[in-house]
């Protein structure tokens, strides 16, 4: 048995031979040389805390998300990027993975990759993404907002990226194909999709180098949705979007409509929701006021949505604590169809790490 031990022990603790640095060699690596990914990691962080006049809304404290960006080489133009997702619950906290996708970059023209996308339905949806530090007001707009179901947060599938022209004009496109929205309006067909029609979302932009931080662009969006075991719902998205993403000043303006076809009535739904953001550093570079104007409206009897009449306005300040971390302070008055207008007041502190 003695023997057996020193064997064992001589087996784990001898050196490799020659023939494995050789091997590693001939994937150009030199011996001795770990070839596994190299993994990056960022964080975001938010709390916040509200009052409003609501009867039935919950006031105080809450913990927002905790999000974590990874990203990972996996060898010559081929990367990983995910997104996770902690969010807080009454009696427990929910994982997400809000993003996760492998793309193989042949060159700046042509991107292919596979998984689970922020969809590429508008601006904000892909300028921002989870971690609230990295926008300007409290909250998402509500056309876009997460958990919402006016447009598609996510999708999963297969999605070509790239340039179209030179900086010069920065004309650039998106083209995904893939599951269509779940039986939950707000969730994608993560395991699968709900029917046989598979959805595809297209996107023309324009990035002009001669006007820093300029953008205007607008997507088309096709599904056909299935609730219930249901006849399926056409669902047809086209969305214009112009930004000035600087801080002084910063300009954003969306607008989206939204067409559902119900299959057995033969009768078409028409919905639209815009919003309108302006914000500006002041001459206190710390400081930056914002104010946003948002509408949402849609057609009685549509088979997805229902009657929609909704207006918010909402104004407040974000103030740089550091580098890597702001306080917002924010006022916003809701005025929903059937119920009374709410008026809150929200602050909440976001960081990065």
């Amino acid at each position: 048995m003695r023997w057996m031990i020193v064997v064992l022990a001589l087996l784990v603790c001898t050196p490799r031979p020659a023939a494995a640095g050789q091997a590693a060699d001939q994937h150009g690596m030199p011996p001795g040389t770990d070839s596994g990914p190299t993994l990056h990691f960022r964080g975001f962080m938010d709390v916040n805390f509200a009052a409003t006049d609501a009867p039935d809304s919950p006031d105080g404290f809450t913990l927002g998300q905790f999000v974590a960006h990874l990203t990972s080489s996996l060898g010559n133009k081929v990367s990983f990027f995910g997104e996770t997702s902690f969010t807080a619950h009454d009696d427990n906290f929910t994982v997400e993975i809000e993003r996760a996708i492998i793309r193989f970059d042949y060159n700046d023209h042509f991107k292919i990759s596979a998984g689970r996308y922020h969809t590429p339905i508008n601006y904000w949806n892909t300028a921002y993404h989870h971690g609230l530090w990295l926008q300007t007001t409290v909250s998402r707009p509500e056309m876009i907002v997460g958990g919402g179901t006016f447009q598609p947060v996510h999708f999963v599938g297969l999605m070509a990226e790239g340039t179209l022209t030179s900086s010069t004009t920065g004309i650039g496109y998106n083209v995904g194909f893939g599951n269509g929205r779940g039986e939950i309006l707000s969730r994608a067909g993560d395991a699968g999709d709900v029917n046989s029609d598979r959805a595809w979302v297209a996107k023309v932009f324009a990035r002009p180098g001669s006007i820093a931080g300029f953008e205007t662009g607008g997507a088309i969006y096709h599904d056909k949705i299935t609730i219930d075991e249901g006849e399926p719902i056409g669902e047809l998205i086209v969305s214009a979007y112009v930004a000035l993403a600087r801080e002084t000043p910063e300009l954003i303006a969306e607008f989206s409509h939204v067409r559902h076809h119900d299959s057995v009535t033969d009768v078409d739904y028409a919905s639209y929701a815009y919003y309108v953001q302006a914000a500006s550093r002041l001459q206190w570079p710390d400081w930056k006021p914002y104010a946003r104007i948002e509408r949402l409206s849609g057609d009685a009897g549509d088979p997805l949505f229902g009657e929609l009449r909704t207006t918010i306005g909402s104004a407040g300040v974000r103030y740089e604590l550091s580098d890597l971390s702001a306080l917002k302070a924010e006022y916003r008055h809701t005025r929903r169809l059937g119920a009374p207008g709410v008026n809150g007041v929200y602050f909440q502190a976001a960081f990065t790490f």
